[in-house]
């Protein structure tokens, strides 16, 4: 969905971060293929993106390098996450901690980083 999202948002303007911490489906890993391959797309089709590596958990490092890069943010889009494939009565809670962790805290943390810049420009979404 993320890779979905990027495109449509640079095709229609947008500079993009593309953050993507590569990792594998199930939380394990890290790869940068995964973020680089998406900005090579936008990048190919004319537009304008860089890529982010860290994972949600460290949202301000994500929205900084959007400031950084661009010199503001307004838009984020949470949609990082993990899948854990069982059943309640199979999941751990190592497997329930982490898919809070990225599922929840990861969006409370890309937002919670963002809304300062979104009230000083007036505008966030």
């Amino acid at each position: 969905m993320g890779r979905a999202y990027a495109i449509l948002l640079a095709s229609l303007g947008a500079k993009v971060i593309v953050n993507d911490l590569g990792g594998s489906v199930h939380g394990s890993g890290a790869s940068t293929s995964a973020a680089d391959k998406v900005v090579q797309e936008i990048q190919a089709a004319g537009g304008v993106a860089a890529a982010n590596y860290d994972s949600v958990e460290f949202g301000e490092k994500i929205i900084q390098s959007a400031v950084e890069k661009f010199g503001r943010v307004d838009i984020v889009i949470n949609n990082a996450g993990i899948l854990r494939d069982k059943s309640f009565t199979k999941m751990t809670d190592d497997d329930w901690d982490l898919v809070q962790k990225v599922h929840v805290y990861g969006a409370f943390r890309v937002t919670k980083a963002a809304w300062d810049h979104f009230q000083k420009q007036k505008y966030g979404r």
